[in-house]
C-alpha cells in the first residue's frame, strides 16, 4: 500500500518488485491498447486516462492489487470474472491470481467503446 504519492512512478517505486512488476505489466498493456492514454494519480491510484476520463485505475493494498475498468465493463464481462472477487466497480486480483492479458484487454475495449460512445 502506497500513501501519499504524487506520479504514477513514485507509487509504483515504493511497491515490493513483485507487485511493482504485475502493475507494471498491466501498465504497459493499456498504454499499447490505448496509445493515447495520458498517466496521472487520482484519488490516490495511478491512473490512466482517455479522451479526458478515466479509462482504468490499479492499485495495490495489503492483501490484493485491484483493477479498475469501469462498471460497464464488467457488468458485461462477469462471466468472465468468476475467478477473481469483483466488487461494482474494481476486479481484485494477486500474484498468485493475475489478470490475464486477454481479459484485461476485453475490460479496457468495453470501457474504450462506452467512452466513445459517449461522445457521439
Amino acid at each position: 500500500m502506497v500513501e501519499k504519492a504524487t506520479t504514477v512512478e513514485e507509487y509504483l517505486g515504493a511497491l515490493d518488485p513483485a507487485r511493482r512488476a504485475e502493475l507494471e505489466r498491466i501498465r504497459a498493456l493499456v498504454r499499447q491498447l490505448v496509445p493515447e492514454v495520458e498517466e496521472t494519480m487520482s484519488y490516490g491510484m495511478p491512473t490512466l486516462m482517455y479522451k479526458n476520463r478515466a479509462l482504468v485505475y490499479f492499485t495495490a493494498s495489503k492483501k490484493h492489487m485491484s483493477f479498475y475498468p469501469s462498471s460497464w465493463a464488467i457488468r458485461e464481462l462477469e462471466d468472465q470474472l468468476t475467478d477473481h472477487r469483483t466488487t461494482e466497480h474494481s476486479v481484485h486480483f494477486t500474484l498468485a491470481t493475475p489478470l490475464a492479458d486477454d481479459l484485461i484487454s476485453d475490460l479496457v475495449r468495453v470501457h474504450r467503446r462506452e467512452i466513445d460512445a459517449a461522445e457521439s
